[in-house]
């Protein structure tokens, strides 16, 4: 394929989410990330599911247990974000909608 032919050819998956980067802040890496923490909420009943991403904010709802837990902002910022901004330099923030 020519150069000219390969700047016409219009990929359906936008470039953002082409990136093998493990670090960059898409979807799937947030998902990856955080499937490694829920086998520690669904032990104490809970989920955390990913509603959105704004720019840096990742807006997570707390499921399960985890939602109505006196600990819960505990666990969002010292546990999903703390783990979220380790994976994803990216991240600011992380914060719970309900």
């Amino acid at each position: 394929m020519s150069t000219a032919e390969s700047s016409t050819v219009e990929s359906p998956v936008p470039a953002s989410a082409e990136s093998s980067d493990p670090r960059a802040l898409t979807l799937d890496n947030v998902e990856r990330a955080l499937d490694e923490l829920r086998p520690y909420l669904m032990a104490d009943g809970g989920n955390v599911e990913v509603v959105e991403i704004d720019g840096p904010i990742v807006k997570v709802r707390l499921q399960g247990a985890c939602g109505s837990c006196p600990s819960s902002t505990m666990t969002l910022k010292m546990g999903i974000e703390r783990k979220l901004r380790e994976a994803i330099p990216e991240v600011s923030e992380v914060v719970q909608v309900l």
